[in-house]
């Protein structure tokens, strides 16, 4: 996994300000007001909802929302939660039922389930729409902005990382799963985070060896960072839904001991 050379939250800032950069589709050209007025006209009420913004460039963000009961006016905490599945389905977006909504109902919270397709988080397209759709929910949801939190399943995984690392005005937490990110500069020094991680690995891996994830880890908790690491006897990659206690682990830590 690289390392960004620049912050992420310019390429918001370029995505919605800028109109050459991002993928372009038959759409006819709206304008950044359209797209802020469908953006606070979504339903926010208790419950499951599939949605797609088109872009005033003419990309289409197609995204779940899980949205928590709470009382008039309050607001609650907010999960981005990042699918894995890279190269699989274009709906692996949808897949929350099995791990995101279970492991992280006990905080009663936003969930954010952006549609990352057949790509990686860290390209910059799927940036992009990260930090644009996370743009549009500070600026509009009802959700307390130091109680933003990212999550993520293998390339979702990664992407927690990604998005933890570089982002951490916004977010105050990552909970990385199944996971291999490099946080090692070129001369081998390991680099210190600013939010605190909480990182979940299974021990029979396949696809990322637990023992290349954890001599990352130890190599950035040596450098100061602050960082949980826990290991899931027995589990190897494919099979998520296995992951929720510890999921809801963590997510007892980001609510007892982050916020």
């Amino acid at each position: 996994m690289k390392k960004l050379t620049n912050t992420l939250l310019p390429l918001c800032l370029a995505c919605i300000l800028a109109l050459s950069s991002c993928k372009k589709d038959d759409t006819p050209e709206r304008t950044l007001a359209d797209v802020e007025n469908d953006f606070k006209a979504l339903d926010l009420s208790p419950g499951i909802h599939d949605y797609t913004i088109v872009m005033h460039y003419g990309s289409r963000y197609d995204f779940r929302v899980i949205a928590p009961a709470r009382a008039p006016g309050e607001k609650r905490p907010m999960i981005l939660s990042l699918h894995g599945a890279s190269g699989g389905s274009p709906d692996a977006y949808k897949s929350t039922a099995c791990l995101a909504e279970p492991g992280l109902a006990g905080l009663n919270a936003f969930i954010l389930s952006p549609n990352g397709g057949n790509g990686l988080w860290y390209e910059h397209y799927y940036q992009e729409e990260v930090l644009t759709l996370m743009y549009l929910v500070k600026k509009y949801w009802p959700v307390e902005l130091n109680k933003i939190a990212v999550t993520g399943y293998s390339n979702g995984g990664n992407g927690s990382w990604l998005f933890g690392e570089n982002e951490y005005n916004t977010f105050s937490a990552a909970i990385p799963m199944a996971s291999s990110y490099n946080i090692l500069e070129p001369n081998g020094s390991a680099r210190k985070l600013k939010i605190p991680f909480y990182v979940i690995h299974g021990q029979n891996d396949e696809l990322f060896p637990l023992a290349q994830t954890q001599a990352w880890v130890q190599a950035s908790q040596n450098a100061g960072s602050n960082i949980t690491f826990v290991v899931a006897p027995g589990l190897g990659h494919y099979v998520p839904c296995n992951y929720t206690s510890y999921l809801q682990a963590a997510a007892s830590w980001l609510q007892n001991t982050v916020w």
